[in-house]
This record gives C-alpha cells, sequence and structure tokens, in this order.
C-alpha cells in the first residue's frame, strides 16, 4: 500500500500527527536538545550529528520513502491548540503477507510526558493501523524498568507476552526488554505494572 506524504495526516481530539518536514528542524532540535536528560536511559545512544540539520535531513528523507514503499509510518506529533512539537511515534518495520504485523516506538519531551498524550497517539496509530493498512499485529518493546513506558502500553491495550535478552542497545549496552503487543482480535490482558 503506498501513502502519499502529504496525505497522511491523523487528527485526535487534541493532536495533529504527520510525517516530519524539513521546517519542522528547528522545533525537533530544542525538544529533542531540552530532553535529551529525560530521553536518553530508553534510547539508543544518540550520534554525534544527531541534533544536525543534515542528520534532521536524513531523518525526512527516510520518513519519506518508508511511507511511499509502505516499510513504515513515522509520525511527529503536534498539539493542536498551539502547533506545539510534543515527540514523535513511529510505525515501523511493516511486514505484509501472513504476518501482517508492524513495531511500535514512541518518545515524548520531557514537558509533555504524563499528560495523556502519548496514550492517545497510541490509539490513534493503532486504529489507523488496523483499520487503514490492514495490520493483525502491533509489538512494541522496552526496559523492564520504564514502568511509565509498561503502564501507558497495557492502559492502550497491548499485552505483556515475554522478555528478549539483549534486544536493543540502550544508551550504549546491549539490553534486554520485556516484549508486548497488541492484536486487531484481542485486547485483553494486563499485568500487575506500576
Amino acid at each position: 500500500m503506498l501513502l502519499v506524504r502529504r496525505k497522511l495526516r491523523i487528527e485526535t481530539e487534541r493532536l495533529t500527527l504527520r510525517p516530519p518536514h524539513h521546517a519542522d528542524f528547528n522545533g525537533w532540535t530544542a525538544l529533542r536538545r531540552a530532553s535529551e536528560p529525560f530521553l536518553a536511559p530508553w534510547e539508543p545512544s544518540w550520534a554525534e550529528d544527531h541534533l544536525s540539520r543534515k542528520a534532521f535531513t536524513n531523518r525526512v528523507y527516510w520518513a519519506n520513502r518508508s511511507i511511499a514503499n509502505g516499510t513504515a509510518v513515522p509520525l511527529f506529533l503536534y498539539r493542536r491548540d498551539d502547533n506545539a512539537l510534543l515527540g514523535a511515534i513511529t510505525l515501523d518495520n511493516l511486514r505484509r503477507g501472513p504476518a501482517q504485523a508492524g513495531t511500535l516506538g514512541y518518545w515524548i519531551g520531557q514537558n509533555f510526558a504524563r499528560q495523556g498524550y502519548m496514550a492517545e497517539a497510541i490509539g490513534a496509530i493503532v486504529h489507523h493501523a488496523y483499520e487503514r493498512l490492514d495490520l493483525s499485529r502491533i509489538e512494541a518493546a522496552c526496559l523492564p524498568e520504564n514502568v511509565a513506558s509498561r503502564g501507558l502500553l497495557e492502559r492502550s491495550g497491548f499485552k505483556y507476552e515475554g522478555v528478549a535478552q539483549s534486544y536493543l542497545q540502550i544508551n550504549g549496552r546491549w539490553r534486554t526488554h520485556v516484549l508486548y503487543a497488541a492484536l486487531r482480535t484481542d485486547r485483553r490482558g494486563r499485568t500487575q505494572v506500576g
């Protein structure tokens, strides 16, 4: 399924989710820089040029290609009432055929965390994945100690499925992650995390 970047826009009660544009550079850089201590424990180490214009330009080109090729749906979260950039959400590693699955990733700026914005974005992208992309399964992973993210996934209908040893390099180290999934036909299941 090919999607045209300019037409991909998801509206929620408080948010607009849309692909990144070149004009987003200053807002993205400012938000990432201000939130670095908040994000660093949960993310892969940033490359030396992470906040550079060139790296951002490459990110925009990757987003456009991924959407056009149907391999990922990378979206920025903008608050509708003041057009503030809050974070990003990506449905990546889209697999077709018998799998009909994708992997969810997200981040939010420190000043916007724990205000329900990411839950709203996850609900919207999950709905988009099921209704527009015809996916059957959406996977997500996070560090076991990331109680906020685990709780967010569970409140969003994701079910705990297990543990993956040395799953991703986070903050410079191979880290074990807990795995979650949301299934189009099964929205049950919670653990007792936070």
